[in-house]
């Protein structure tokens, strides 16, 4: 790093957000603006603009990260991250109907006899969808292979779903996933249910994590064909950073206050408590 450089070659740099890592070039000489606009045009959607960030370059001589100065510039080939910082009055977990949105993973037909307390977490889902619709929240739903896997199950109402995709990967995030979200900027946390739980939903939670969004897992209605697996997934999310919650506190937290206009519609969906959809079961 200098604090000047009267060149105008190029230089490679390595952007590195959260856990992807993006090789580049960037005029030689940039300095902070220049480096901050450049992660912005690479990871776009992924930076989450309800918090502030620090640059930061890979030092050889310390061996580690540390603070980009904004008085110097970039002269040699060189391996840079953005860190986010929490931003005050964004508490970790404080869900809002314009800044949330529900992807219903996998409920497919196909798996009904597999799945454990299939019926339980499908009554569950609805309540959900149902709540998501009322709400404006926007809704993405997958389909694992419906070729051989068959339809989402015809209890969730999906009409409205802002899309519904067919995928073979076991993470919902794809292409056109993402396109989506970028159309939908306020986002900031997603409510994820379906199956199964230490796969497709694990594997969604985690990139979703790894792309700045905070995820919020209903129990109550995602599960596996083994409960081993279910519990363990859950536990192993929640270490991750996953807010593990159930479908009547999601809803409630939505609304916030019995004078919301919805206050009522809420009310009547979680009037008879939910399922346990077998979490009070051992085994």
């Amino acid at each position: 790093m200098a604090h000047h450089d009267d060149s105008c070659s190029q230089v490679q740099v390595l952007l590195s957000f959260s856990t992807f890592s993006r090789p580049t070039t960037v005029p030689s000489g940039s300095g902070y603006e220049v480096l901050n606009e450049t992660f912005l045009s690479v990871y776009g959607h992924h930076v989450d603009v309800f918090r502030k960030f620090i640059i930061q370059i890979y030092s050889d001589e310390w061996g580690q990260y540390i603070d980009f100065p904004k008085g110097f510039t970039i002269l040699n080939k060189s391996r840079l991250r953005l860190v986010p910082l929490q931003s005050e009055g964004t508490p970790l977990g404080n869900l809002t109907p314009d800044t949330t949105a529900f992807f219903c993973c996998d409920m497919q037909e196909r798996f009904r006899p597999a799945i454990k307390y299939f019926d339980d977490i499908i009554s569950v889902g609805q309540r959900l969808i149902h709540g998501a619709h009322l709400l404006r929240s926007p809704l993405i739903v997958s389909e694992q292979y419906p070729k051989g896997l068959g339809s989402t199950v015809p209890e969730l109402d999906i009409s409205a779903a802002r899309l519904v995709f067919p995928k073979t990967k076991f993470s919902m995030i794809l292409p056109e996933v993402e396109k989506v979200l970028a159309e939908l900027p306020k986002i900031r946390a997603v409510v994820l249910f379906g199956v199964e739980t230490h796969v497709c939903i694990q594997q969604t939670a985690l990139d979703l994590i790894g792309r700045g969004y905070e995820v919020h897992v209903v129990a109550d209605s995602t599960s596996s064909r083994s409960m081993v697996d279910r519990m363990f997934a859950l536990k192993r999310m929640a270490q991750l950073g996953v807010i593990i919650s159930t479908s009547e506190s999601v809803l409630l937290q939505l609304v916030a206050d019995k004078e919301h206009p919805q206050f009522k519609a809420i009310q009547n969906i979680i009037k008879a408590s939910a399922p346990e959809s077998g979490l009070l079961i051992n085994g």
